[in-house]
């Protein structure tokens, strides 16, 4: 079997993926090489997007989806755009069907390019998202930031898109707000067993959401279509949205529409940066047209 293993640095609304063909070998990314690849400026990254060969009939490749401090993730909409753009400009084919520790999902690429990414349906008991203690009202939690008269964030919509998901609703610009200081607390308050996305967000019209997320595992990110959509579909529950919205990530807009089957359907672009080869053991790289390594073993 080959060292190496062939990839390309690419990103979805800037949120920074590594699309890894692990097909047809029995090794895995390690947690050192996924924390090493993130150190490298050049390939620093907020989800490595791991093809592996096909574990169930009728798709074409199992993802596993590993966060930049090693852990593993559930969901990646951003990422799952760039599988499809990738394997698009690899096969011809334009629709697809995944599996992932999520379960099966569906993807397509439109004539425009924009990827429509089938993200499943929502769950929003409080056992599945999960949370340490019964909620049996999901739309609103008990949980707050600052003092106990004047809270900076509170009473969250939580749910579940693959990943657990905190949506705070503010009224104010969300760029006002200090999520790189509160991030890390909620993420890994005891409330989320599991640790969760913080999302912060501000709806701006009936079909229109501004939001920011702090990412379970790999911090502030530019976009995160996971906590898009836990965002689009928790401002229709609590009757803030229609089903259909527009969010606005740091990196642009993204489509979401929570059909009337209870799937979140998420339509945005990706974008290629640059192909490479990896060490899937120690995160040793080298890009392809430089033809010459670098962060050498």
């Amino acid at each position: 079997m080959a060292a190496y293993a062939q990839f390309a640095k690419m990103n979805g609304l800037g949120n920074e993926i590594i699309v890894a063909d692990m097909r047809g070998r029995a090794d895995r990314i390690t947690a050192d090489a996924a924390i090493a690849l993130d150190r490298d400026p050049a390939t620093k990254f907020d989800q490595i997007m791991a093809i592996h060969s096909a574990r169930t009939g009728g798709t074409e490749a199992y993802i596993e989806i590993i966060n930049s401090d090693g852990s593993q993730a559930q969901a990646c909409g951003n990422g799952m755009r760039c599988v499809v753009q990738a394997l698009s400009s690899e096969t011809g084919k334009r629709e697809f069907t995944f599996e992932t520790i999520a379960g099966i999902l569906t993807a397509q690429e439109h004539p425009d390019g924009q990827i429509s990414v089938d993200m499943g349906t929502p769950r929003f008991d409080w056992q599945d998202i999960p949370l340490a203690e019964p909620f049996h009202d999901t739309r609103r939690i008990e949980l707050q930031i600052g003092p106990i008269d004047a809270p900076v964030l509170h009473s969250p919509s939580v749910a579940n898109m693959g990943n657990p998901h905190a949506i705070f609703w503010v009224d104010q610009d969300v760029w006002t707000y200090d999520l790189e200081r509160f991030g890390p607390l909620l993420e890994n308050h005891p409330i989320f067993p599991e640790r969760a996305n913080i999302s912060i967000a501000q709806v701006t019209s009936r079909n229109a959401i501004t939001l920011r997320t702090w990412e379970r595992g790999a911090g502030l990110t530019k976009a995160c279509g996971s906590a898009a959509c836990a965002a689009g579909v928790s401002a229709a529950r609590t009757g803030r949205t229609e089903r259909v919205v527009t969010v606005t990530v740091p990196g642009g807009p993204l489509l979401i529409e929570w059909l009337e089957n209870d799937h979140v359907i998420m339509t945005g672009p990706a974008e290629w940066e640059f192909s490479g080869s990896l060490n899937p053991a120690t995160g040793a790289w080298h890009r392809d047209e430089a033809k010459s390594s670098q962060g050498a073993a």
